[in-house]
């Protein structure tokens, strides 16, 4: 019998890998610095599974603790920072269920710049056979479809995103997708053509604050903008949201905003009568659900990630990932840790 066209299949697991006694993990040992060490592997405890990983997605929340402010401690425990990985289960806990040694997965787990990690089974997503063999960095995958869900987008609105990295990318394809007109508003040249094809209906160069509000109010008839999605996580671009939004509007703080405290215009946005949403997500259940929603996505064909990949490195080149996502030299969207 035919599948129904929206189901998505498990693949059967695989057989099972000889696990060796020692690991490869990544241990930052100072402010721009770190070591490669082989370390036992993590044991799983009750309702927890092992995962051998394939690699691990490189998130801008790394870069503040890569600088190494006071408050940051090192040398931060293997394989630290890590927390957008994928791979196959290697061992299973007692008491886990609907999780097998061999089965494809993507999870939650904060020790993924190693070989190995453990993961609280509830916090473990099935990967499908449509995804057989292609990364799948879940986290910030799955906190693209929440922050989208919370911004509330219909079809017919106006919507500004300012920045586009991955997750201004992806925002740009789900919104356009949804109907929405996308005004993309970023720094680089190159970003700019990956909202152009992400859907983007009109884009301007992230560079002068009063004209990229003017350029807004020519492209709206005077009225900005139904939705508007921070994604850079800096004072200007939230200064530079706000006056983009429209009486009534909904401004979405997507942006991770780590280096220290923030002002807004409240009077603005007491005039303006708008709602002020922060999409970011620490209910670990709710994270779940936007992977699961970011797995069917994906294998559906609804969303295509994997142009945003631009960078992949190994382990023992870490630093040099963490720096490109620094840097961002030109051609850079997301890179990727692979094992």
């Amino acid at each position: 019998m035919a599948m129904p066209e929206n189901e998505t299949t498990i693949r059967s697991p695989a057989p099972p890998v000889k696990t060796p006694k020692a690991m490869k993990a990544a241990v930052v040992t100072g402010p721009g610095e770190l070591r490669v060490d082989e370390v036992s592997l993590p044991v799983p405890g009750p309702g927890q599974v092992r995962i051998r990983l394939e690699g691990c997605g490189v998130c801008a929340s790394n870069l503040t603790p890569w600088a190494g402010p006071e408050w940051m401690k090192f040398p931060t425990e293997p394989g630290g920072l890590g927390h957008e990985a994928w791979g196959a289960v290697d061992a299973v806990g007692e008491g886990v269920q609907g999780l097998s040694e061999g089965q494809r997965v993507v999870a939650l787990s904060y020790h993924a710049y190693a070989g190995y990690d453990v993961a609280d089974a509830d916090a473990v997503v099935a990967l499908p056979d449509a995804l057989a063999g292609k990364p799948f960095p879940g986290e910030p995958l799955g906190c693209a479809m929440n922050i989208f869900k919370r911004s509330d987008i219909q079809a017919g609105q106006t919507v500004a995103i300012l920045g586009i990295g991955f997750l201004g990318a992806i925002l740009t394809r789900l919104a356009s997708q949804a109907g929405a007109r996308v005004i993309a508003i970023s720094r680089r040249p190159f970003s700019l053509d990956v909202a152009r094809r992400m859907g983007a209906a009109e884009t301007i160069p992230m560079e002068d604050h009063w004209a990229i509000i003017e350029r807004v109010r020519e492209l709206t008839d005077g009225v900005f903008c139904d939705r508007v999605i921070e994604a850079v996580g800096k004072q200007w671009p939230l200064d530079l949201a706000g006056e983009l939004t429209r009486e009534r509007g909904k401004l979405i703080v997507a942006g991770y905003h780590q280096d220290g405290p923030r002002q807004v215009n409240m009077q603005l946005w007491n005039w303006r009568g708008l709602d002020v949403i922060n999409a970011h997500e620490r209910d670990p259940k709710i994270y779940i659900q936007g992977i699961r929603d970011a797995v069917q996505a994906v294998a559906s064909g609804r969303l295509d990630p994997s142009s945003l990949y631009t960078h992949t490195y190994p382990l023992e080149k870490l630093d040099e990932a963490l720096n490109a996502t620094r840097d961002r030299p030109d051609g850079f969207l997301k890179a990727l840790v692979t094992y």
